[in-house]
């Protein structure tokens, strides 16, 4: 449909049925400003803090409150040997996806109607992980 639709108006933009921003809040300096240009856009966003790794992290365990960046990237090393951002989701992660879906939906995800991000520790990448699955 949306193939057809950028197709009929001659805009490759319109391929697409949605958009995605995937962040994290340990650093990101610009936060209010991302969210503001993500509405303006219809970019929806998938907001992790303290970092995207918390959603690694949770795919083998629960995740115990607050931790910075640094915490959360030792705990998903004692999971995954030699972690290095590289990402193989049918080795590593595929068997705990149910599982880090749960826990994510636990923590509290990023609030859907205003995008704004949720208290560490929380990450809505489960949205967009979700919302692919069912496309």
């Amino acid at each position: 449909m949306a193939e057809s639709e950028a197709e009929k108006e001659g805009d490759e933009n319109l391929k697409y049925d949605s958009v995605w921003a995937v962040f994290d809040v340990d650093d990101h300096p610009n936060i209010p400003t991302a969210i503001q240009m993500a509405r303006d856009n219809s970019i929806n966003l998938a907001v992790s803090n303290p970092s995207f790794e918390l959603w690694l992290l949770l795919h083998y365990q629960d995740q115990p409150g607050m931790k910075g960046r640094a915490a959360v990237r030792q705990l998903l090393s004692n999971h995954v040997n030699n972690y290095d951002k590289h990402v193989s989701f049918d080795k590593d992660y595929q068997p705990g996806y149910d599982d880090a879906v749960k826990r994510a939906k636990y923590l509290g995800a990023c609030n859907i109607q205003t995008c704004q991000p949720g208290p560490n520790p929380s990450t809505g990448v489960y949205v967009l992980t979700e919302s692919i699955r069912t496309e």
